[in-house]
């Protein structure tokens, strides 16, 4: 089969190679599917560059992320998924074989069933993105009624909370950079729109509560943003946190969280509970079949251009989705 993958990290074009590789076979609990389209994530490029805590050693096909159609199961796999059009999330383990192959081998439970009108490029942007989004809001249970700020409400991440936050009947306050992000995420459901680059976050959010704050926030860079939530939480609010990029040792005013008496909650992907996982590809999925869902590519890329995928996504400039197309 067509494959990527890399021996030892480092830069992309120094150390991603393709050609073939043996197709694999699925095993016990296992299904075969064959990829139609993988998604590059920041979480794949840091893997590759051995950056924050990432080690591998041996041979490595990338990509936690991808949609593509199964082929075959292993034992103890009903067969009733053989043909399914399907969307993927690797899960809590970092496979040796992940999506940027013709051909990849998952647990069933790493699964979910892709709507037919949701197509494969779509699919494969969900992953990461999507159930990241949906344990941060989701976590604790219902939204419903509650205010929700969404820090970086155009990025991937975050223009899927702002979706999912108002398909659960929240009301959705985001923060952006820009006046075409602002669209963007008001083009996703957001009810009230804060550019922080010349509104102070903390007092915008005040005024549309009327002093209550927020609820909820799902936040795209705790170091960066942790003074302004605290001044827009209510009293018993959450702040979940997926990334903390501008410091990776952020410091909390420990008494004014006290005052809040705030829950702070650390989300990363593949440490998440497999229970968690499981609801958010079923709630995920839900939401896919109940709704139009907005899916933003950046741009897709052919297998042998991997390379330049990746560098896309390590350049931090990119709106919505990167992928690579399998043959």
């Amino acid at each position: 089969m067509k494959a990527a993958w890399f021996k030892k990290q480092g830069a992309a074009r120094d150390v991603l190679m393709v050609g073939e590789q043996p197709k694999p076979s699925p095993s016990k609990g296992e299904v075969l599917i064959r990829v139609h389209v993988s998604a590059v994530n920041p979480s794949d490029t840091n893997r590759r560059a051995g950056r924050v805590g990432h080690s591998t050693s041996g041979l490595v096909i990338p990509h936690y992320d991808g949609a593509g159609v199964i082929e075959a199961v292993g034992e103890d796999v009903t067969d009733v998924w053989v043909g399914k059009r399907v969307w993927t999330n690797i899960g809590s383990t970092y496979p040796i074989l992940g999506t940027a192959a013709q051909y990849a081998v998952l647990p069933e439970e790493n699964v979910a069933v892709l709507p037919d009108a949701v197509s494969f490029e779509h699919g494969a942007c969900l992953g990461v993105p999507a159930m990241t989004a949906w344990c941060c809001l989701f976590s604790d249970g219902s939204i419903k009624g509650n205010t929700v700020l969404v820090t970086g409400g155009a990025g991937a991440v975050g223009h899927y909370a702002v979706q999912l936050a108002k398909w659960a009947g929240a009301r959705v306050v985001a923060t952006v950079s820009s006046d075409s992000k602002a669209e963007f995420a008001r083009e996703g459901g957001a009810d009230h729109i804060i550019n922080y680059r010349d509104q102070d976050v903390a007092s915008r959010v005040m005024e549309i509560t009327g002093g209550d704050g927020v609820d909820r926030v799902v936040d795209v860079d705790l170091g960066a943003n942790v003074t302004a939530l605290l001044g827009a939480l209510k009293i018993g609010g959450v702040i979940a946190t997926y990334a903390s990029q501008a410091e990776h040792f952020p410091s909390i005013d420990a008494y004014g969280a006290m005052r809040k008496s705030m829950t702070l909650k650390f989300v990363l992907l593949p440490m998440e509970a497999a229970e968690q996982r499981r609801e958010a590809r079923a709630g995920i999925t839900q939401w896919l079949q109940s709704t139009p869902a907005i899916h933003q590519i950046h741009q897709s890329f052919a297998l042998e251009d991997i390379a330049d995928a990746h560098e896309v996504v390590e350049a931090g400039q990119k709106r919505g989705c990167v992928l690579v197309a399998l043959p």
